[in-house]
């Protein structure tokens, strides 16, 4: 691990990701985890832990656990070598992890990620894996299925040992044999079957004798009846042993064979385990994905050292290299300085590392070529050397590798030696490295760097916040203002006399004290403006707040007006059909009583003029005609002259002039076989030139342009609801090029299907303002009447 990285702990951070790791190997990769120092790298590695990140949260996290390292052994089935039992097992334990990866990726498909190329790569192979299984049980037993030549063979030897067994029980519960023996049962030695005999009548026991007990009083002895079997019983086991050796020979072939493809996917899938875990650590400490540049531009926002206690952590807003390229921190011990700097660096190698970054949206984070660090006291006994010639060490090696690509993190600088040669060296350090074009982030005590901070172009001061009156730091980094060390006022807290307090502060000299005088002004107006900050948002939050409730309560108003409307435009449809209904049914009785009465013929008449004239009032009152729409500053191009054809803009009906105008502004008009008198401002002349030739749709639309007829019309009988509406569009679009605003649609009665759907697709157009049923010798229900905006 690089010096500079371990001084900013980030190898206690690897430490800790590798706990989120599955696999063995997964855990080493992420230890020997490195930042890199090309941004689209690091682009693509934090990419693909975004999306990982993104992926468990929606379907969980896949299990690494059963991935581990066996290309030694693969390596050595594909050169011939033969695998044990508990090596061939670990094959098939890595070939199930990868398919459970496939088949966890298979269950979150839909979404693409970065991450399908790894996933791509990943080739399971369950014929392999179940044929190891079927074949192993466990380390050091073969199943008797692995093969039909074991399964003989294992039969056999039970049957060969269930005789030998046979007999022997036999004899040890004979009466003449059981005088002899030590006990009644029958056990092995060398793998043969024998009987424990008293010594004492090891004679009288025909037989061989396989072995003897410690004691010396008993010889264990196999009956020369059962030797037999018992040889039979032993090449068994050798040609056991044999096709045992052959099963492994061709399954280590197998494996040898498979494995390019095995390599790869657990390569792959390592490296799918590092990262995710990357994005489960993300989880655990609250990670944002930071914007990346390599212009050494930092924006921390509520960023948090990932290893301080969840309780204990401050998040503090750190930025460097956008308004100033060099940061010196200042303020008393134990202030939060070095938390500050180490979070600075800690955030930046972990970004460069492909992981997201403990602090809130928008953050951005730098690509740097080198991250350099001198925190801490390294103080070498073996090299004889003292806290500032350690530390002087260090800057020279950082100096020699630093350029304008570098970030510098230095802790206490000058510190260890005389105090004014201390801060005059500091000085001269930050000048060389902001020559260098170095963005440094220092700390120090030294209050002429606080000075120099103020008088130098792209060098800012910064503090970290404390409590006199607590005497605890808020850990909270201030930048743009220079620390006070706070230690007349932290020594008086403590109980130190007034006395030596004040004698202490004469000794300080009239502009030291007049510099520290204007810090400490400087934080009250900075802690006054952060409090009213603070009040300003919260209003700002409440008047959000009262907005979005007002928002949300009229559009729940609008929805219930809309709602409502609705509901009485469906019970006066309701109420409309069911007058229809009893009108039809009352025609027809009137129709019955014509035929059979010609004499109320007349009576007939009435009542049928009546209940149309009521069909048409009922139409009205749902669907009301809204008259003069679009016309009211239509103004005649020139006076009207009998023969001319006009239309009656609130009937919508074309019409031939009969009269020239009275006295009172009427005109007698002949709509078909109809005369009437119409006011003169509802007339629109239709001249002759602008008759055309009416549109022809594809297969059965009857579509009829504004200009002929005097009316916009189309007919959609016979079609599906789909069709019908793409053709309602187009005349739409026709009428209103046409400067008409008003189309008939003609759809039939039926079974009531297209009307609905056309009377729908109407209702949701922005282009038409109203529409109606037809009136009684219009088509009544069978005609849809549109008026356009």
């Amino acid at each position: 691990m690089n010096k500079h990285h371990s001084a900013l702990e980030f190898d206690k951070v690897l430490e800790r990701l590798r706990d989120f790791a599955g696999s063995e190997e997964g855990k080493e990769q992420i230890l020997l985890l490195l930042p890199e120092n090309d941004i689209f790298l690091v682009s693509s590695s934090l990419e693909k832990t975004a999306d990982a990140f993104s992926l468990m949260a929606l379907h969980g996290a896949p299990s690494f656990g059963g991935i581990r390292n066996i290309n030694g052994s693969l390596a050595r089935a594909n050169a011939g070598g033969v695998l044990t039992m508990s090596e061939l097992l670990r094959v098939a334990g890595v070939l199930r992890s990868i398919r459970g990866i496939v088949e966890w990726r298979d269950s979150s498909s839909g979404t693409k990620t970065t991450l399908d190329a790894l996933f791509d790569h990943l080739s399971p192979n369950k014929y392999f894996e179940e044929k190891i299984y079927s074949a192993i049980i466990s380390e050091d037993e073969m199943s008797d299925h692995a093969s039909p030549q074991l399964n003989d063979i294992r039969r056999k030897m039970r049957s060969a040992a269930s005789r030998v067994r046979d007999q022997l029980d036999k004899m040890i519960h004979s009466s003449f044999y059981q005088k002899y023996l030590q006990e009644p049962i029958v056990t092995q030695r060398n793998g043969r079957y024998v009987v424990p005999v008293k010594a004492q009548y090891r004679s009288e026991v025909k037989g061989l004798v396989h072995d003897t007990s410690s004691s010396g009083g008993t010889v264990f002895i196999e009956p020369a009846s059962v030797v037999e079997a018992n040889n039979a019983i032993k090449v068994l086991q050798t040609q056991e042993r044999d096709e045992i050796e052959r099963i492994l020979e061709e399954l280590s072939a197998e494996a040898g064979g498979f494995y390019e493809t095995i390599k790869l996917s657990c390569e792959c899938a390592v490296e799918l385990d590092v990262i995710f875990a990357k994005a489960k650590y993300a989880y655990e400490t609250k990670s944002t994905v930071p914007v990346l540049n390599d212009k050494g531009r930092i924006n921390f926002k509520k960023a948090r050292h990932p290893l301080l206690p969840k309780g204990s952590v401050v998040p503090t807003d750190i930025n460097l290299g956008i308004d100033f390229d060099t940061l010196i921190i200042t303020g008393p011990n134990t202030g939060g300085k070095t938390v500050s700097i180490k979070t600075l660096g800690l955030l930046t190698l972990m970004a460069s590392s492909g992981m997201m970054i403990p602090a809130a949206d928008g953050s951005e984070a730098a690509v740097f070529e080198n991250v350099f660090s001198d925190i801490g006291d390294e103080q070498s006994i073996e090299q004889s050397l003292s806290t500032f010639s350690s530390h002087i060490t260090n800057i020279i090696g950082i100096d020699a590798e630093a350029n304008e690509r570098s970030l510098v993190l230095i802790d206490e600088l000058g510190a260890g030696t005389d105090p004014v040669e201390g801060a005059a060296l500091a000085i001269a350090i930050l000048e060389n490295f902001h020559a260098k074009g170095a963005k440094v982030a220092a700390t120090t005590h030294y209050a002429e760097l606080k000075a120099y901070a103020l008088s130098t172009p792209r060098v800012e001061n910064g503090s970290c916040e404390f409590d006199v009156q607590s005497l605890k730091p808020t850990y909270k980094l201030l930048i743009g203002l220079p620390g006070r060390s706070n230690a007349f006022a932290i020594s008086e807290r403590l109980g130190m006399s007034s006395e030596i307090i004040r004698r202490a502060e004469t000794l300080v000299s009239n502009e030291d004290q007049s510099f520290e005088t204007t810090i400490g002004e400087l934080e009250k107006s900075r802690q006054l403006f952060e409090e009213r900050t603070k009040e300003a948002e919260e209003l700002m939050a409440k008047a959000r707040k009262e907005t979005e409730k007002a928002r949300e309560i009229r559009e729940g108003v609008d929805a219930l007006k809309e709602r409502e409307l609705e509901k009485a435009r469906a019970e006066a449809n309701r109420i409309v059909d069911r007058a229809r209904r009893s009108a039809d049914a009352l025609l027809s009785e009137l129709e019955k009583v014509k035929k059979e009465n010609e004499a109320g013929s007349d009576k007939y008449k009435r009542a049928k003029s009546l209940i149309r004239k009521s069909g048409a009032d009922f139409a009205e009152i749902v669907n009301p005609v809204i008259e003069g729409i679009g016309d009211e500053e239509y103004v005649l191009p020139r006076p009207l002259k009998i023969g001319d054809s006009v239309l009656i803009a609130d009937l919508g009906e074309r019409a031939e002039v009969a009269s020239l105008p009275d006295r009172k502004g009427k005109v007698e008009v002949l709509a078909g076989s109809i005369k009437m008198k119409v006011d003169l401002e509802k007339l629109r002349l239709i001249e002759k030139a602008e008759s055309k030739s009416r549109v022809r749709p594809p297969k059965s639309e009857k579509v009829f342009a504004p200009a002929d007829g005097g009316k916009g019309e189309i007919d959609i009988r016979g079609m599906t609801v789909d069709d019908g509406i793409m053709a309602v569009d187009r005349q739409i679009d026709v009428c209103m090029r046409s400067g008409f605003n008003r189309l008939h649609i003609i759809h039939g009665k039926g079974t009531g299907a297209l009307r609905k759907g056309i009377q729908d697709y109407l209702r949701r157009n922005r282009f038409v303002k109203s529409f109606r049923d037809g009136k009684l010798g219009e088509g009544d229900t069978g005609v849809t009447v549109a008026t356009l905006r």
